[in-house]
């Protein structure tokens, strides 16, 4: 079981430790603060640049702690919060599956960090070597909670900040 949990930890935490610096720094492909940015003002997450910033903070953050198997539930609200995003802002008209660009890929990501945050990382993890003992199934229901509340109030802030630009405004008859 020990060995499964690190599989499933480290493989979740470093694809999410990768996304992170894609956007922080352009690594592996990425558009870093600039590009990300820019995608997030054309998607309604704004300012964009600022939530570049959180999201891929968010991501490397919340990897790195799912990886090491520290502090999970923080490492998995985290993770949850940027996939709730994902989901309102660019997959759910989509739909379910990836292959027509709907939600399957994140709805995967976020059951994996919900379970790590319920059954806990498992003996090969720094919360076990710190006598840190976070996982429950309310430890679980706490990261959901505050994944959904952080990726939709992103979400809902960037929108509101889009319509304080006035960008979303019919434009004035001549």
């Amino acid at each position: 079981m020990d060995l499964a949990l690190l599989v499933i930890r480290v493989v979740v935490g470093l694809v999410f430790v990768g996304h992170g610096t894609q956007k922080l720094f352009g690594l592996f492909g990425g558009g870093g603060v600039k590009g990300t940015g820019d995608m997030f003002d054309a998607i309604g997450l704004r300012p964009g640049r600022v939530n570049a910033r959180v999201a891929g903070t968010a991501e490397l953050v919340g990897g790195a702690l799912l990886a090491l198997g520290l502090v999970t539930p923080v490492g998995a609200a985290l993770v949850i919060a940027v996939m709730v995003a994902a989901i309102v802002t660019v997959r759910l008209p989509n739909g379910i599956w990836a292959t027509d660009g709907g939600a399957e890929y994140e709805l995967v990501l976020i059951a994996a960090a919900f379970a790590l945050a319920g059954v806990g990382p498992g003996d090969w993890s720094l919360d076990n070597a710190l006598g840190i003992d976070w996982s429950s199934t309310g430890w679980a229901l706490a990261a959901l909670a505050v994944g959904l509340i952080g990726g939709l109030g992103a979400v809902i802030g960037g929108r509101m900040a889009r319509a304080r630009d006035g960008r979303d405004a019919p434009p004035h008859p001549a």
